[in-house]
């Protein structure tokens, strides 16, 4: 195919083919924030946009004043998409004086980190540490395991799914779905989720497979993607990130598959390249916090920026708000310390990086906000902005407000002596 797959993946995985830490440089006065996520192995390429992100935003509150006349400092630690090494390097952070953590690929080290984080501040009163997860979507960390230092600024899987299937019960072309999900607790979160909701708002639709496969160790779909074709589905629901999403498209394109896809992060890494290849002009979905595109000036403004210095888009509208609320915190709490900042976050309302209001749910710490449906395809005037030089770019398909996202929560939170 012309848009050369191999090469623009082999390209992305080489800027972040070898691991690094960062190490804390700077004046001893920085906000510093340890960035735990993988910068090599196989999740290198979301990991590494992450982290530029995130020193992308660090840049530009340090433009505009820092917080209580302090700069943001983001320090890199490389978790190698592994629990014991996550905690490890949590660990490290901590013994550098770090007390801001944030998180967002996997998870399964999400929880690892939240618990870790819980206990250590049990033992260490007056040098608390607090967790912002910026991705990890599994519902049990607001839920049964929530715990008073960990925030989440994505929405749950749950909320996603709750928004994915709305806008698919009144799609009448959908009548056979083939699930396809990473084996482990976010993928089975996906999966559990849309058996219950489909069953519920379509019943009428057939579940025609039902797959869970390891995380980000399948370098060849073919198998996965014969199976889908068997089947005789004409939708797919995945909640696949990194090289599981981007290949799996690549293989359903090599195949021929004509299938829709409804997804949680087909906008990563290679994936809007492995859509393009498939030919799929707006058959493939994603649901999300925000999307380019929107036309909404603020935005569009901030992504131009990123594009120019990095040359890939906003992935992460989240850790824009997460980045701008804790600013917001440490101002209203006049403090830098976990505990104040934590209590400054709790019911927080705020603006949000692609228009409306947001809110930090005091009962379980689980940020609500607009959620928007898009799809991949062809581009019209009003949208401006392509992916990964394809040409294509997302157009909104439809949005949830706020209000409408919200589900209960289980969270019973013990929260430290005032």
């Amino acid at each position: 195919m012309k848009f050369g797959w191999h090469a623009k993946l082999a390209g992305a995985l080489a800027l972040v083919a070898i691991p690094f830490v960062v190490p804390v440089s700077g004046a001893d006065d920085t906000i510093k924030i340890a960035y735990v996520d993988p910068l090599s192995g196989g999740g290198a390429s979301i990991g590494e946009v992450g982290l530029k992100t995130f020193q992308f935003l660090a840049d530009d509150l340090n433009a505009k004043g820092g917080a209580l006349g302090r700069k943001f400092e983001i320090v890199a630690y490389d978790n190698k998409l592994n629990a014991q090494e996550t905690l490890v390097q949590v660990q490290k952070a901590i013994d550098s004086g770090i007390r801001i953590i944030t998180q967002g690929n996997g998870s399964a080290f999400a929880a690892a980190i939240s618990d870790f984080v819980t206990k250590y501040n049990e033992r260490n009163l007056g040098k608390e540490v607090i967790y912002f997860n910026y991705a990890a979507v599994d519902p049990v960390l607001t839920n049964d395991k929530c715990s008073f230092w960990h925030f989440r600024w994505d929405a749950n899987s749950d909320q996603k799914m709750q928004a994915l299937t709305n806008y698919m019960k009144d799609r009448k072309n959908i009548k056979k779905i083939y699930l396809i999900n990473q084996d482990y607790s976010f993928g089975q979160a996906v999966r559990s989720a849309a058996v219950a909701m489909l069953k519920d708002k379509r019943p009428d639709v057939e579940i025609v497979g039902d797959e869970m496969h390891p995380l980000l160790k399948i370098t060849d779909f073919a198998p996965y993607i014969a199976k889908i074709k068997a089947s005789g589905a004409d939708s797919v629901i995945t909640g696949n990130w990194g090289q599981d999403f981007a290949l799996l498209v690549k293989a359903a394109a090599d195949a021929g598959l004509q299938t829709d896809w409804y997804t949680y992060y087909a906008g990563g890494t290679g994936g809007p390249t492995a859509i393009k290849q498939t030919g799929l002009n707006h058959r493939v979905f994603a649901v999300g916090e925000g999307i380019p595109n929107l036309g909404y000036g603020p935005a569009d403004e901030f992504e131009k920026a990123i594009r120019a210095k990095y040359n890939f888009s906003l992935f992460y509208p989240r850790a824009v708000n997460e980045m701008r609320m804790l600013q917001a915190a440490i101002e209203k709490a006049k403090s830098t310390e976990p505990t104040k900042i934590g209590a400054a976050l709790e019911g927080m309302k705020f603006n949000v990086y692609d228009g409306g209001e947001g809110m930090m749910r005091a009962d379980d710490h689980q940020f609500i906000q607009p959620l928007y449906i898009s799809s991949f395809g062809e581009r019209s005037a009003k949208e401006p902005f392509d992916e990964e030089s394809t040409g294509w770019g997302w157009k909104l398909a439809g949005k949830i407000e706020a209000a409408n996202t919200v589900l209960p929560t289980t969270c019973k939170m013990s929260r430290p002596a005032s």
